[in-house]
């Protein structure tokens, strides 16, 4: 017998059964463009980025005019340190170094000069001017130092002599704070004096700030 015939393909009205596309037409958007609308409202502030990277210095700007003249400053202060003091009493070498009391005071400008223990003390730093006036003693050697904290700066000496004489020395130091001058006498290895009485000044020392 003949074999059946089956169909194997779908009529052909029903090939093409599901949607096609079709394209749309067009549509130009600046025609339905509105109005423009008002500013909203500021949105809150953002985190902070990151610190970037700092940049290369710039070039320099170009120099500014020149200002206005200030307002005077006030006056310099000046700083003074004075004394002149002298001794009526003779004063004749011992055993051990004699520091020089003086018990006449001429100038002594706010102190500086001990009285009592014969040293000036140094209250102003500076450059000083020191001079030291002493009257021998005939038959006897006059020997005495400008101390400078301990240390022997100037020496005033005058040999025997069978005549007294006015001697002098002077010396300018520059002095720190606290720094203290004094005149010394000589110990006894050597019999020296200085002479003096109580109706004249025949001993001075005196010192004043240069700068």
């Amino acid at each position: 017998p003949r074999p059946r015939c089956v169909r194997c393909c779908e009529p052909p009205d029903q090939r093409f059964s599901y949607p096609q596309y079709q394209p749309l037409p067009q549509i130009n958007m600046t025609i339905l463009k509105g109005e423009k609308g008002d500013r909203g409202e500021r949105g809150m502030q953002g985190k902070f980025g990151k610190t970037g990277v700092a940049g290369s210095r710039g070039h320099t700007g170009p120099k500014g005019q020149k200002g206005s003249v200030g307002a005077p400053g006030e006056r310099c202060k000046s700083h003074y340190a004075a004394f002149s003091v002298g001794r009526k009493k003779p004063l004749h070498s011992n055993d051990y170094y004699q520091t020089l009391i003086f018990d006449t005071e001429f100038v002594n400008l706010y102190d500086h000069f001990n009285m009592f223990t014969g040293k000036f003390y140094c209250y102003v730093p500076g450059i000083y001017y020191f001079s030291l006036n002493v009257h021998t003693w005939n038959q006897k050697e006059t020997y005495l130092h400008i101390m400078h904290n301990g240390a022997e700066v100037v020496i005033l000496y005058a040999q025997v002599s069978d005549r007294s004489i006015m001697q002098s020395q002077s010396v300018m130091l520059e002095l720190r704070e606290q720094d203290e001058v004094w005149v010394r006498l000589y110990k006894g290895e050597r019999e020296n004096a200085v002479f003096s009485d109580e109706y004249d000044t025949y001993i001075t020392f005196s010192g004043h700030l240069i700068k």
